[in-house]
């Protein structure tokens, strides 16, 4: 059910990058799926103990009802934040989108060129492990030789698995970023640098991150404080600490440094910015001083 949200979410910003007066329905279409997709997921969330986009699904109900009333009124900042969506949207939906058999074999392809490079990394390391696939009705490890017509996405050792999916590319941070990249004209020199910064230091980023789940979880380095981390899985508290908290905060900091520097070389982005924060933080206090 997920990926068909997505998809409709997906069909909504497009539909906004064609001219017409239809844009600002298009353009709530997809915000309103994106944002039932988010609850749609909260309980592979709460499975993984991933308690950072349930608290992210919470926040976009108050963000959805402003964005709506802003798109409603063709307000050029909510205009621009959906082109932001789209452009991104545009950017992950040859990937993403496996109901489609061409979109299926990119991803495949870009979720095997990453997991190549991540054994380079480790097999740099020293860090010996074993590629294999993952059975996809009971989410276990596959021994090599019965991984005939599956995809060999999954990195083992001393008995621990870690599978390499979309969202383990980095695929989804490039295109937010490109997508944020895009919400205000640039000239060509802006573009290919924005580009520049963005897809290779997400991408080379995320390498270094995989290794360092794979590392750290299969060799079992965080087996602390089951009763905060255990989902009841043997040893996942080293996949809950590096994963879950350890790379997810690298990831925001450097997702901010990264931004940063898309708002150096973008001075009108960092204005649309704090256009949209005076937007939205300019709802949530009349909506406060009503309260009061």
């Amino acid at each position: 059910m997920i990926e068909y949200l997505v998809l409709l979410s997906c069909a909504g910003f497009l539909a906004f990058l064609i001219p017409g007066r239809h844009r600002r329905y298009a353009a709530i279409v997809g915000w309103v799926f994106i944002v039932l997709t988010l609850f749609a997921s909260l309980p592979e969330y709460f499975r993984e103990n991933n308690f950072m986009y349930p608290l992210v699904a919470a926040m976009s109900v108050p963000f959805l009802a402003i964005t709506v009333k802003y798109l409603l009124e063709s307000d050029e900042r909510a205009m621009h934040l959906s082109r932001a969506a789209a452009v991104a949207f545009l950017i992950y939906a040859p990937f993403g989108f496996n109901q489609v058999p061409l979109f299926a074999w990119l991803g495949n392809q870009l979720i095997s060129l990453v997991v190549s490079q991540v054994l380079f990394i480790l097999d740099a390391l020293n860090f010996t492990v074993s590629l294999t696939c993952m059975n996809p009705v009971t989410e276990r490890a596959l021994d090599p030789s019965a991984c005939a017509g599956l995809l060999r996405d999954t990195i083992t050792r001393n008995g621990y698995s870690v599978q390499i999916i979309l969202g383990c590319t980095g695929i989804q941070s490039i295109a937010i970023l490109l997508g944020v990249a895009a919400a205000v004209p640039t000239t060509l020199r802006q573009k290919m640098y924005a580009f520049l910064i963005v897809a290779p230091t997400i991408y080379i980023l995320n390498l270094l991150r995989n290794a360092f789940v794979v590392m750290a979880y299969t060799d079992q380095w965080f087996p602390y404080w089951p009763e905060i981390a255990s989902n009841g899985e043997m040893g996942y508290e080293s996949f809950f600490w590096s994963h879950n908290v350890i790379a997810e905060l690298l990831a925001l900091v450097i997702l901010v440094m990264i931004a940063y520097s898309l708002f150096t070389l973008i001075p009108s982005l960092g204005k649309f910015a704090d256009d949209l924060y005076q937007m939205y933080i300019g709802e949530f206090r009349k909506a406060f001083c009503k309260s009061k």
